[in-house]
């Protein structure tokens, strides 16, 4: 029997998650399975992986092979380099506290890089935030200055208006005095 380590669908339409699995190979993607491993969930900025570590290791040492996909999520996790490193042990190419170390220095490496990852998204998202809220600001002023020389110009316009309306007033009463007079 060919066992895969694969990938099985879930989720919605358009919003995939997936669970990683070993299977026959005969099986369907979404069918029957021998053992969950994991999850993975390629919506997320980084992608959220869950995976059992050594159970997966288990499966490749083994001789379960991974597909494509499965192989590049393996390889992320380190679950390749350490099989790499325990086939290196078991060769005699150096002991196992050699082969631990040099795992433990990838790994710390590697969470450091993702970390890094997860900083400089946040920071872009609060860098993109406080643009946002300068260009909203300036719009709000823009917009009360508008009003402003809006209500300035109505009431010089209405103080236009009834400074005509007193001159005329005042021009209809001295027409209105002088008539009497002139008859």
């Amino acid at each position: 029997m060919a066992v895969k380590i694969r990938l099985a669908r879930h989720g919605k339409k358009g919003y995939a998650f997936y669970h990683i699995v070993v299977a026959d190979s005969r099986a369907p993607r979404d069918g029957k399975f021998i053992e969950k491993l994991g999850t993975y969930n390629p919506n997320t900025n980084p992608a959220t992986i869950d995976l059992n570590f050594e159970q997966a290791l288990g499966w490749l040492m083994k001789g379960a092979q991974p597909t494509d996909t499965a192989r590049a999520i393996l390889s992320y996790k380190g679950v390749l380099y350490k099989k790499h490193l325990l086939g290196g042990v078991a060769k005699g190419a150096f002991s196992e506290s050699d082969a631990e170390a040099k795992f433990n220095k990838w790994l710390g490496e590697k969470e450091g890089k993702v970390a890094a990852k997860v900083n400089k998204l946040a920071s872009e998202a609060n860098a993109d935030k406080k643009a946002r809220l300068t260009a909203e600001v300036a719009v709000k002023e823009a917009r009360a200055a508008a009003i402003a020389e809006r209500k300035a110009a109505a009431e010089a316009e209405a103080a236009a208006a009834a400074a005509e309306a007193a001159a005329t007033e005042a021009t209809e009463e001295v027409a209105e005095t002088e008539a009497p007079a002139a008859e």
